[in-house]
């Protein structure tokens, strides 16, 4: 018992910033305790491998020493972020991840309306994993969103031999991003769930505009890195319009469980919904409180 009181005792008191609150905790652990039939979407960007959020990996990617993450070189005078290395899971870390996500996706399904959406990041490597998880735990794949996205991974000459080898690339040029698109099931009709639970859909850009699943983007700009320093920020412009159209009727709660420092919090309070957001690193959940509101003001140009 005294153990267990210490442990709770080291998670630091939730942050409120308008309609968003986030909180300093373990999402498994958090999750289990909601109410069921209480979360009406879900956006996040999870750790992708799992490895690289592990606090030794943290710890070396803040030292700036690699270990599962690569630091890109400067391309063009420009300081590159890190990018984790996917290739390099072993089987056992990818039934890891499967198993991760399908415990996760387990514990949440019970806590989401019928109807609730579940838009999740993921990359070309990886997402097949991640899709057959959150199918076998019962929610219901929708599609995926493509975020059309050119980034520097990819593309490169073979290690060693690139002059040898100057016309090969031994991997594509990764230009999008999959976010997959899951649902819990709907009670009925899609109409019975908008008028019960106000979930079943997405929300129109417009009266004459369908909210599309390919969305031009563009990699975080150094700028808005600044207001919210962690490894996989994405940008406001993105996130703001993938979180507007999870609320078909503006109406509900969004749950981001790898809050990171924030960015969907911040997003979904431009949008002016409410939002929760859980954080388990306390780094990044300290810098969170300054980010989000950071984030809130800032004005995204062009494609983010």
């Amino acid at each position: 018992m005294q153990r267990e009181l210490s442990r709770l005792s080291n998670w630091a008191r939730p942050i409120t910033i308008g309609k968003a609150t986030l909180f300093h905790a373990d999402c498994f652990d958090w999750i289990e305790k909601q109410e069921d039939n209480s979360i009406h979407a879900v956006v996040t960007d999870p750790p992708y491998g799992l490895h690289e959020y592990a606090p030794d990996q943290q710890l070396k990617l803040r030292n700036g020493k690699g270990g599962v993450w690569r630091i890109p070189p400067a391309f063009d005078g420009h300081v590159r972020s890190p990018l984790p290395r996917f290739t390099t899971l072993t089987d056992d870390q990818r039934e890891q991840l499967r198993t991760f996500f399908f415990i996760w996706a387990r514990l949440l399904l019970p806590k989401l309306v019928p109807g609730a959406n579940v838009v999740v990041a993921s990359n070309p490597l990886l997402s097949y994993i991640l899709s057959g998880a959150l199918a076998d735990a019962g929610l219901e794949r929708r599609g995926e969103i493509m975020r059309l996205v050119m980034t520097m991974r990819g593309g490169d000459r073979p290690k060693a031999a690139h002059e040898e080898f100057g016309d090969v690339s031994v991997m594509p040029r990764s230009m999008w991003e999959p976010w997959v698109i899951f649902r819990k099931q709907i009670e009925g009709r899609v109409q019975d769930n908008l008028r019960k639970w106000k979930t079943g859909g997405f929300r129109r850009q417009s009266p004459d505009k369908p909210f599309g699943d390919v969305i031009p983007s563009a990699p975080t700009r150094k700028n808005e890195r600044a207001l919210a320093p962690h490894p996989s920020l994405k940008p406001q412009a993105f996130l703001r319009r993938v979180v507007r159209g999870v609320l078909p009727l503006s109406e509900g709660t969004i749950l981001d469980p790898f809050a990171g420092t924030g960015s969907t919090l911040a997003a979904a309070e431009v949008v002016g919904y409410r939002s929760i957001g859980i954080e388990k690193d306390r780094r990044y959940f300290e810098l969170a409180s300054e980010a989000i509101p950071k984030l809130i003001r800032f004005q995204p140009t062009g494609r983010g």
